[in-house]
């Protein structure tokens, strides 16, 4: 799987190439949480290309947002296509992302 990395910033983009199934869910959540280890972690997942999540993926993610909430922070996710926003809906778990539809708005909300 390949994951573009870039820094807006001080903010963490990261973007995966193809949906979180299986292995490639264990690589990008792995990437995610380097991202959110830094003392002040900023951190945007771009979900333009992933087109399903599985079980996986959204144990992973929830982790991630419950460890960020420990630390006062929120997990921001721009260009969730609508297969996976419905997949988040469904399972109760939407509300625990700050959703946004392009990346350039999420890294503005933490000004």
């Amino acid at each position: 799987m390949k994951i573009s990395r870039q820094t807006v910033g001080t903010v963490d983009v990261l973007a995966p190439s193809e949906a979180l199934l299986d292995d490639a869910a264990e690589q990008f959540l792995g990437a995610v949480r380097t991202a959110i280890s830094s003392r002040n972690p900023r951190v945007v997942v771009d979900m333009k290309d992933v087109g399903y999540l599985d079980s996986i993926a959204l144990e992973g993610f929830v982790q991630v947002a419950d460890e960020l909430r420990s630390r006062s922070a929120q997990l921001k996710v721009s260009g969730v296509t609508p297969t996976c926003r419905e997949i988040l809906e469904l399972t109760g778990l939407g509300d625990r992302f700050q959703f946004f539809e392009s990346v350039d708005g999420a890294v503005r909300s933490f000004l």
